[in-house]
């Protein structure tokens, strides 16, 4: 992920070791010169963290002019206290950068159902302003400061007519976003109203990062927001939505591929259904089937397991003489329907052979109808187990 960051004019970046962690970054933020108009899209879980809640607070007039993140604690399931410390930091945040609280975004990734370091993160605001650059290098500090199990930084950039788009995310583990523990954030000098911004992004959103899984868990963070200053001018919405979306998918690609324990980027797609939801119901089962991504992880061609999870999908019913399961693209692709199945000619060895790369693509016909769903997932291996049994021991 180590790519050209493209800073983007009148954003500035920090990224620092506050204490909440030993050796570390792990309090970083962004500021805009100018008031930006901004969108976000927060987790569906029913308990969301504190800085969740005030964060839709701050974002109901689409205005915002400064991020702020800490790692290592989420400050979720903390009740009031929880709440007013999200207020307080973005009060000192709000006080260092000249600006109302209500301009601040409050964001904490890690564990859950411990209060905030509030003493380090007041100590850590004090001269804010002084760490702010506009630079390559500040962006990668942030990105590394808002990593929990994260191996690596992730960022993505890119250009739209005259105006810039960047985005930074952190995410490994806790991923199965429904609006993922994930969090993204985008800045651009494009000229968009908050009302525009917020109907691309919800839509963006949902074809991205609401269509990757790596172990099924809707975080209580989950956060993607924008903010846009205007200082490139207008620019063209549609050319704006597509660049927005092809590197929402990139960078939603890239939490699977270093999600918690993951050595292989699933791509699977459900075609042929008789409905949306019936594409969309059936992707998700499969994807975050355990028994699916465990046959992935060791490349056995248990196509069963297939057949499973579409059965499970109890609202539809589907046929075995309609289903039809492909497996790679291109000259290298390999099916299954019901005549292999009867004449047992299912391709297993070679389909083993595909199941060893490190990306693999995976089709799923379920008869003939209009629609289809595409959804990113990542094997589960013995790594998972291990991160996630001592996370907090």
């Amino acid at each position: 992920m180590e790519k050209t960051i493209q800073v983007v004019p009148g954003f500035s970046w920090f990224g620092k070791n506050i204490g909440i962690k030993d050796n570390t970054l792990d309090f970083g933020g962004l500021y805009s010169e100018l008031p930006c108009e901004a969108a976000g899209v927060f987790t569906r879980n029913t308990m969301p963290g504190a800085p969740v809640i005030i964060g839709r607070e701050h974002l109901q007039d689409g205005k915002l002019q400064a991020i702020v993140v800490n790692s290592k604690n989420a400050n979720v399931a903390t009740g009031e206290r929880g709440l007013e410390d999200a207020r307080l930091v973005c009060q000192w945040v709000g006080q260092e950068f000249q600006i109302a609280p209500e301009m601040v975004l409050p964001s904490s990734t890690g564990v859950i159902g411990r209060y905030l370091p509030m003493e380090k993160i007041r100590k850590g605001c004090r001269g804010l302003r002084d760490d702010l650059e506009q630079t390559p290098d500040a962006v990668a500090r942030f990105a590394r400061s808002i990593m929990t199990t994260d191996t690596h930084p992730k960022w993505v950039s890119g250009q739209v007519g005259d105006a810039t788009i960047l985005g930074v995310a952190k995410g490994a583990g806790m991923i199965e976003p429904n609006m993922a523990t994930m969090l993204a954030f985008f800045v651009t000098d494009a000229e968009i109203s908050a009302s525009n911004l917020q109907t691309v992004l919800q839509r963006v959103v949902n074809k991205s990062f609401n269509r990757i899984s790596v172990d099924t868990d809707t975080s209580t963070s989950d956060t993607v927001v924008v903010m846009a200053n205007g200082q490139a001018g207008r620019i063209d919405l549609v050319s704006f939505e597509q660049e927005l979306e092809k590197l929402s998918i990139e960078l939603a690609q890239t939490l699977v591929r270093d999600g918690e324990g993951v050595t292989k980027l699933i791509e699977l797609v459900v075609s042929g259904a008789s409905s949306a939801e019936q594409a969309l119901l059936t992707a998700k089962t499969l994807i975050n089937s355990p028994l699916i991504k465990t046959a992935i992880y060791g490349a056995d061609p248990n196509w069963g397991r297939f057949v499973m999870g579409i059965g499970k999908v109890y609202q539809y019913t589907v046929g075995l003489q309609d289903l039809k399961i492909f497996f790679g693209q291109g000259a290298n692709r390999l099916s299954i329907d019901a005549v292999t199945i009867a004449e047992d000619r299912v391709p297993l060895e070679e389909i083993s052979k595909l199941l060893q790369k490190e990306k693999i693509f995976i089709e799923i016909v379920l008869g003939d109808g209009p629609y289809s769903e595409r959804v990113w997932g990542g094997d589960l291996t013995e790594k998972y187990v291990e991160i996630n049994a001592y996370y907090t021991t």
